[in-house]
């Protein structure tokens, strides 16, 4: 299997090509299923290639396989002026080792279930088709992504979803405006799609450097080039620095978050599989691909640190006011993705890549439970319209619920683990101010959950009986990928117990540590990720205490959101109680607006300038040499009668002033 791995990404493209010549001509149902096996097929492959990798010795369980050579750049002229890039040949090749192994199953195995639950979901929308075509391709270039062995290979997937994103929330694009999520999907996807620029843009730059510098681009050699550099600190801080702008884009981290909750206007299936479970966490895996480079760049890490805890706070803030399901979540990614960031700019890389897998659980989870909400309701999508549906609903309450739990850092679900260990590690590492952030964000993540949870499933319902007595459950092809996901979200995280746990006997059971330790790099030097096991005193007492204030925390935060919601007009009294802090929260602290005075306005003023310069200077002179041209030519038109006799005399009048020049100088 460790041979096929280029089979994984190539397998989705068959679906894409299958689906897009002859998808129309197909049914409904072999389009779908086409679209779910070729999934099905790279994530077999990917769980074997996986398995294998497991059976090798821990410091070998690195496979690479090179497809074809792709830039020989040492052959370009000028090349030799720079020894780094006189030999320079960038292949395009596909690696596997444990750190992509994680996000490849992340990538392969859940996005079949959201393939699965999109069969039923989209079931009577039309050009069925073309959403999965760019479904398939997204698959495609995620795994790309992944699975390159060079920032390059890397870069070509970066850009293809980039793309796959914005086809796909603007799959809609003949619905101009949404009055349920005041949204346009094509105006969304263009957002997204620009915003994300900005960021690779930077991310280009950050490799061109890097080639330029060290002469590859290539995982390994750029490690070891790491190690052998002196004297170019601010350099590399700058690329670190760079690479992370593109993450931010990527990622949604400020100031780049601003596209990704208007990209709920996009189909749920599209919310879960690319703005909770994959896309948006390429960012993450792209920092702790390249903690190499961070081990020698502090100030860059530090910078990653520091944006991470403040959009953790900033956006879990924003989930708090909103009223749409989806938005809340969106939110939340955002906030969750913050927690991310913050764990790699403290070192704990593990950490990070723990709560990208279990977040893309019960993220996911939580996505496809609002979809089916969402379908239940006709599309209503405002949660003040709902409640009590946890009668009709069932199996969608009680696997949003595990979620809800999960991602609130309750034990013994996979959240409380993840969390658990990337607080531990801004705390074990030093950084406190960080950690107060990230706990203050855990409450409001605890409680901005179980306000979404409350209104939604419990309490009376709010949209009228004619339309509560329509609700029902929905098809099995919904429901049953959201059990196997309640699954992964109660008991994915048992496979990272903390070193706190050796009390009861299960010090070394963090089985997720010790696999992706060969991989990373931390910022100390040497192999591991930082988090639990990479102190060399390690307190158990300080972690259960920390443990224990995370979950009080939660549990604190359960109880305040139940006093507020549950009394009826409690939550009215305390927006008006609080005005200016409510508007502050409900106006998303006016960030769109803000960009649109600082950057729209002025960028349009600019280009309206720059339209009138081109216009009346520009084309003014292009004009201008027209009307010479065309007024000479009537001018001299009139000396071209055709006569000789006129031609003679002005010959003869041309003579005389000749010489009276002559008679008179």
């Amino acid at each position: 299997m460790l041979q096929l791995i280029w089979l994984i990404p190539l397998l989705p493209l068959v679906g894409v090509v299958i689906n897009g010549l002859f998808g129309r001509r197909m049914s409904r149902t072999t389009v779908g299923w086409l679209a779910c096996l070729v999934v099905l097929c790279s994530f077999l492959i990917s769980a074997g290639a996986v398995w294998q990798l497991a059976q090798l010795p821990e410091d070998a369980r690195h496979h690479a396989v090179e497809v074809a050579s792709w830039m020989p750049l040492g052959d370009l002229e000028g090349a030799t002026d720079n020894q780094a890039l006189s030999n320079v040949e960038i292949s395009w090749g596909f690696a596997l080792d444990p750190l992509s192994a994680v996000l490849l199953l992340v990538v392969t195995g859940v996005g079949l279930l959201i393939h699965i639950y999109a069969t039923g979901y989209m079931a009577h929308e039309e050009d069925l088709s073309r959403f999965f075509v760019y479904m398939n391709l997204f698959m495609a270039m995620m795994c790309t992504l992944v699975l390159g062995d060079n920032l390059l290979v890397m870069f070509v997937g970066w850009e293809g979803v980039g793309l796959c994103s914005y086809l796909l929330i603007g799959f809609f694009y003949d619905r101009p405006f949404d009055e349920r999520t005041g949204l346009s999907c094509a105006d969304a996807g263009r957002k997204a799609f620009i915003v994300n620029r900005i960021g690779d843009f930077a991310f280009l730059i950050g490799m061109l450097y890097l080639i330029t510098e060290f002469g590859t681009l290539n995982y390994l050699k750029l490690s070891a080039a790491f190690e052998q550099a002196h004297g170019i600190g601010w350099m590399m801080s700058a690329v670190g620095i760079l690479l992370f702008i593109g993450a931010c884009g990527k990622s949604a981290q400020i100031p780049l978050f601003v596209w990704l909750p208007d990209a709920m206007a996009g189909p749920t299936p599209v919310s879960a599989l690319i703005h909770a479970a994959t896309m948006v966490t390429a960012g993450v895996y792209m920092v702790c691909r390249m903690s190499p480079l961070y081990a020698h760049a502090p100030d860059a890490l530090a910078v990653v640190g520091m944006v991470g805890a403040a959009t953790a706070l900033f956006a879990a803030t924003m989930g708090i006011t909103a009223t749409d399901i989806k938005k809340v979540l969106a939110y939340s990614t955002v906030s969750q993705l913050g927690f991310m960031f913050a764990a790699a700019g403290v070192g704990a890389y593990t950490a990070a890549m723990f709560h990208l897998m279990t977040h893309a659980f019960f993220k996911a989870l939580l996505f496809l439970g609002a979809g089916s909400v969402i379908t239940a309701l006709h599309h209503v999508q405002d949660i003040r319209q709902m409640g009590g549906l946890r009668a009709k609903m069932p199996r969608t309450a009680t696997t949003f619920i595990i979620a809800t739990l999960a991602i609130s850092g309750i034990v013994p679900f996979a959240g409380f683990f993840s969390k658990d260990e990337i607080l531990w590690g801004a705390w074990s590492s030093g950084n406190k101010a960080i950690w107060a952030v990230l706990a203050v964000a855990a409450f409001f993540t605890a409680f901005y959950m179980m306000r979404l949870t409350y209104l939604v499933f419990f309490g009376k319902f709010r949209g009228g009986d004619e339309k509560f007595s329509h609700v029902h459950e929905s098809p099995n092809l919904m429901t049953v990928p959201l059990m196997i996901l309640a699954v992964l979200s109660a008991v994915g995280g048992l496979v990272g117990i903390p070193a706190a746990f050796s009390v009861i006997g299960l010090g070394d059971a963090n089985l997720f540590h010790h696999w992706l330790a060969p991989a990373i790099t931390p910022a100390g030097g040497g192999h591991g990720g930082g988090g639990h096991g990479a102190e060399a005193a390690h307190s158990l007492g300080a972690e259960w205490a920390l443990m224990t204030a995370a979950l009080a925390i939660a549990l604190f935060a359960f109880w305040l959101a139940l006093r507020v919601y549950k009394r009826e007009g409690t939550a009215e009294r305390m927006a008006t109680r609080f005005k200016p802090i409510y508007t502050t929260l409900r106006n998303l602290y006016w960030v769109d607006e803000l960009y649109d005075a600082l950057l729209l306005r002025p960028f349009y003023a600019l280009c309206r300038v720059f339209t009138a310069f081109d216009k009346w200077v520009v084309d003014g002179v292009v004009n201008a040499v027209g009307v010479t041209a065309e007024l000479t030519g009537q001018i001299v038109k009139l000396f071209q009668t055709g006569l000789v006799r006129n031609y003679a005399l002005v010959f003869l009048l041309g003579v005389v002033a000749v010489l009276y020049y002559l008679i008179t100088i």
